[in-house]
């Protein structure tokens, strides 16, 4: 059975754009390969380092999303990043290939960079080095790692981690020519839907951008959410024709009501349909969608105790796995006693 690795940081509870993103792919492969969830808290690290609370706090936030979201605990394996030295060891090894001006290149990294105050456009973009931290600059250096510790075939991902994955697997093939290791270098799989923007328009929805619709979000949020999101300005009244293109609702029918969109998008054109109905009709769907993720995620809620034994239990086996790859790993590279 060939496995699957992906995961998420721990830096609050997981959103809709988490869910589209690579949550739903999850679900869907899960009874076909053997399924890793990594909660990425070393990661979190290098946004929320002053914050460890936080991190702490949502590893078991972001462990009952995913199992909310359909992945069956009794399947996946859970592990817990910080609990893992396999992945620190061969974090340290891959680095040692890894060029500065690679890393800086990275789309994710500038974006990333530009997202959290790291640097700032002046015709081209441009890096802070005063703010840049090394663990920041070498993300995809440690993403590699997580994804190799345990030989994963296939990662899951949204858009903007392609050019991660694209990384990882130059630098496993580099690594493996080098040593003679036979590490697995991964594929990766996008959603349907890649990328999913914010309600207010941004061209992202995200956490540290407060425009996230959280999975855990009761439905007066949500509808709140969905009641104040960005539709088409020059839309004045509802006998005036709309433009869907660039209406953020729309969008979201795109992902979230595929057997209605073209008729929502119809009706918005030709003045039969207000912003008001159609913002009702998505927040129906959205719903639809959350209230099972509601009824699994009370179960744990109530037992918090259940979420932490899965988490321990994953992270023991994942130990298991990481500590005879990287025995063998070290033999290939001659760092042995």
């Amino acid at each position: 059975m060939k496995r699957i690795l992906t995961g998420d940081r721990p830096t609050g509870k997981l959103h809709i754009g988490h869910y589209v993103g690579s949550l739903q792919t999850r679900v869907a492969l899960q009874n076909d390969y053997e399924t890793f969830i990594l909660i990425a808290d070393v990661q979190a690290l290098t946004t929320h380092f002053e914050r460890p609370e936080l991190i702490n706090e949502s590893i078991y936030n972001v462990a009952m999303d995913n199992i909310a979201a359909g992945l069956d605990p009794e399947k996946v394996t859970f592990i817990q990043q910080s609990m893992v030295p396999s992945i620190a060891e061969l974090t340290i090894f891959y680095s040692m290939l890894t060029t500065v001006n690679h890393l800086l290149i990275n789309p994710t990294i500038k974006s990333e960079s530009r997202n959290y105050g790291f640097g700032e456009n002046d015709g081209d973009f441009s890096y802070d080095f005063s703010k840049l931290t090394y663990g920041f600059l070498g993300y995809p250096v440690s993403q590699t790692a997580d994804i190799t510790f345990c030989n994963a075939d296939l990662v899951p991902v949204g858009e903007d981690q392609v050019p991660h994955l694209e990384f990882s697997r130059k630098l496993v093939r580099k690594f493996n020519e080098l040593y003679g290791t036979s590490i697995t270098v991964p594929d990766y799989k996008l959603s349907p839907v890649p990328r999913l923007a914010g309600l207010d328009g941004n061209a992202k929805m995200g956490k540290s951008l407060g425009n996230a619709l959280y999975l855990s979000d009761k439905p007066e949020e949500v509808w709140n959410k969905v009641r104040n999101a960005k539709t088409d300005t020059n839309r004045i009244s509802v006998k005036t024709p709309g433009n869907p293109d660039v209406c953020a609702v729309y969008h979201y029918h795109q992902a979230f009501n595929a057997g209605e969109v073209e008729n929502v998008c119809s009706m918005c054109k030709n003045a039969q349909m207000g912003c008001v109905a159609c913002k009702k009709l998505l927040n129906e769907k959205l719903n639809a969608l959350l209230d099972p993720m509601r009824e699994r995620r009370a179960k744990y809620e109530a037992n918090p105790s259940l979420v932490k034994e899965i988490v321990a239990e994953g992270t023991k086996k994942a130990n298991e796995i990481g500590n005879e790859n990287i025995r063998i790993i070290k033999e290939k590279m001659h760092v042995t006693m």
